[in-house]
């Protein structure tokens, strides 16, 4: 087995990070609220209330996380007995929680606050010795006309396009998003922010097996020993991410499988989503994925003033106690 295989296999659990600027309205908008449930997640919230884009991007002149800081989330991963964390640095709704070069919506550019969490965390990574990944939204993108997720197949389920800003999919064009945007905002991450020990790709929906096979192909060029998920689309990949939530059943041998999983019910940071898995509810869950050789990949999502929500704090440091 690879080296790069061997410590996915022998991590067997991580953290995972969802933080944007939908931390901002938490799940609220205009006097409504989302759902709660699968449904209802805070990182979706641009998608669900049909905001305009150029109504979202007020939310960047109010993004000002004060209180984030690299050093504790990462500390807090070790305490819990995390071996790995990723991170959200671009969601569907097209903004870039990095010094973006190709666009600038973006948390340098166009907030207050104006740092590079992305550079923060991976340096405060490679400090502590913690393997760092990065989400990268490979298709859906809210904020581009030619974003993916449209014109999807009957019977398929229904298309998760920008389709009240852009309302013709007709003449919609993913090639030219991707060859805009997302091409060079990975190869961005891939050279930007040293080391990676995975990219987390997801969504796929219209991408092609050409566009899928050159986003691998460029990932392994820069890094050859990132690892990459099965959400990258058309049977790709060097591991397999299971269905958000999903706890399987069955052993997987030698194959690498990691099942992505919310604290709560949300991913992205909602105020009111107070259903939070206890510890024991946490290693019994860890347990049963690593039984079966599964790493559990645990989500929690930040304030928007950067910090991790007392009570999943709280929860992953008891779990580290009785590891």
């Amino acid at each position: 087995m690879e080296d790069n295989k061997k410590w996915f296999k022998e991590a067997k659990f991580g953290l995972m990070i969802h933080w944007g600027l939908y931390a901002l309205p938490a799940g609220e908008w205009k006097g409504k609220r989302q759902e709660m449930g699968p449904e209802g997640v805070s990182e979706w919230l641009q998608y669900h209330f049909r905001i305009p884009c150029r109504e979202y991007e007020r939310l960047a002149q109010a993004f000002n996380p004060i209180y984030f800081n690299a050093e504790e989330w990462v500390e807090l991963a070790e305490a819990a007995g995390m071996k790995y964390i990723v991170m959200t640095s671009k969601h569907h709704d097209g903004f870039a929680m990095y010094d973006s070069a190709t666009d600038d919506f973006n948390i340098v550019k166009k907030t207050p606050f104006g740092r590079d969490v992305i550079k923060e965390l991976a340096d405060a990574c490679k400090k502590h010795n913690m393997k760092f990944g990065l989400y990268y939204s490979q298709e859906l993108d809210w904020h581009e006309e030619n974003g993916g997720g449209y014109a999807l197949k009957e019977g398929d389920e229904e298309a998760k396009s920008n389709d009240w800003d852009f309302p013709d999919d007709s003449k919609k064009d993913f090639s030219v998003c991707f060859e805009k945007k997302i091409k060079p905002q990975l190869k961005e991450i891939l050279t930007n922010y040293g080391e990676l020990a995975l990219i987390w790709f997801d969504m796929p929906h219209v991408i092609t097996p050409e566009q899928s096979d050159e986003l691998y192909d460029m990932v392994k060029k820069y890094q050859s020993n990132c690892l990459i998920n099965s959400r990258i689309g058309n049977g790709k990949g060097d591991y397999r991410s299971c269905g958000d939530n999903e706890i399987p059943n069955e052993s997987v041998g030698d194959e690498l499988v990691e099942a992505p999983t919310t604290l709560n019910t949300t991913w992205g940071y909602k105020t009111f989503d107070n259903e939070w898995k206890d510890a024991d509810k946490v290693r019994e869950i860890k347990k049963h994925l690593n039984d079966r050789g599964i790493n559990y990949l645990l989500n929690v999502g930040p304030d928007y003033l950067g910090r991790i929500p007392v009570m999943a704090e709280k929860i992953l440091r008891a779990v580290g106690k009785n590891k």
